[in-house]
């Protein structure tokens, strides 16, 4: 069965002109499956668990409080993600609720205030202690945002096996001390994380062709040609799958008509739910 589902998520993938890598795991039995899932892409926005991850070490290491305000200052809103660029600058808000919106609604306002605050190089250097080696983080904010494309080589960028080892070590160490201390965190910190993941906005990915109310603890990511999402996948509160799918060079429109981003968002919750059907038996 297994080698009959790893044949339907490729099949999925040949009938589209663009690159499409990822790593999937059934929690329930430890089998790993792969496509392209070492291949080096631009991140986009699932780059920001590794950000939050960053950050609640800090704050497990007593650099910073969850507590403390983060200013919203006008310079962190030259960006096309989220709520706050919206809204009128140096407003402060907690640290934790800065980490909240830069997860479920993406907010890079949020997340130029977090990264200036913490610094690249701390999540660079966590990147490279857990393995995600490769994995760069290049900027705060990438200069073309979401409307824009760089390559990977010119923006912050990951494979799907890097981003599949974080979500794993984060749902590990909820419940293990000692691989929490390797992420430099503690249980409920990485709680905490799983908790903020799971009240993602944007589903229209991994979730989509999941019955209604499936927990999807998970973090989008999105370019002109990227259309990205990495989670996992629960039922009745237990991790059923760990899915990291990643596209690259998608058009904005395909020989058939359609546009690239819809096929591509509908790719990742077809693979999603092949998996759902598969595992949950």
């Amino acid at each position: 069965m297994v080698k009959t589902l790893e044949t339907n998520l490729n099949q999925l993938c040949d009938e589209q002109p663009f690159h499409t890598g990822w790593y999937i795991k059934n929690l329930r039995t430890g089998t790993v499956l792969e496509r392209h899932s070492n291949v080096v892409v631009p991140s986009a926005s699932t780059r920001k668990i590794a950000i939050m991850m960053a950050a609640l070490k800090a704050v497990n290491e007593g650099e910073f409080s969850l507590y403390q305000p983060v200013t919203m200052a006008s310079r962190f809103k030259n960006n096309d993600s989220g709520c706050f660029q919206h809204l009128h600058s140096d407003f402060s808000i907690q640290l934790q609720d800065a980490l909240v919106m830069m997860i479920i609604v993406s907010d890079n306002t949020c997340t130029g205030a977090v990264t200036d605050l913490i610094g690249l190089e701390s999540v660079n250097a966590l990147c490279q202690t857990i393995g995600m080696m490769d994995t760069v983080h290049r900027y705060g904010i990438p200069p073309a945002g979401m409307v824009g494309y760089l390559p990977a080589d010119k923006t912050n960028s990951t494979t799907p096996a890097d981003v599949a080892r974080l979500l794993e070590l984060i749902l590990k160490g909820v419940h293990n001390r000692e691989v929490a201390s390797h992420l430099g965190c503690t249980t409920d910190l990485c709680q905490l994380a799983i908790d903020i993941l799971s009240w993602q906005r944007l589903r229209n990915r991994i979730p989509a062709r999941l019955p209604l109310g499936t927990k999807v603890a998970h973090k989008t990511g999105t370019t002109a040609k990227n259309y990205n999402d990495a989670g996992i996948v629960y039922t009745d509160d237990e991790p059923l799958f760990l899915i990291s799918a990643y596209t690259d060079n998608v058009p904005a429109d395909l020989p058939t008509g359609e546009p690239g981003h819809t096929v591509a968002y509908d790719l990742t919750a077809r693979l999603s739910r092949l998996c759902w059907d598969e595992f949950l038996l």
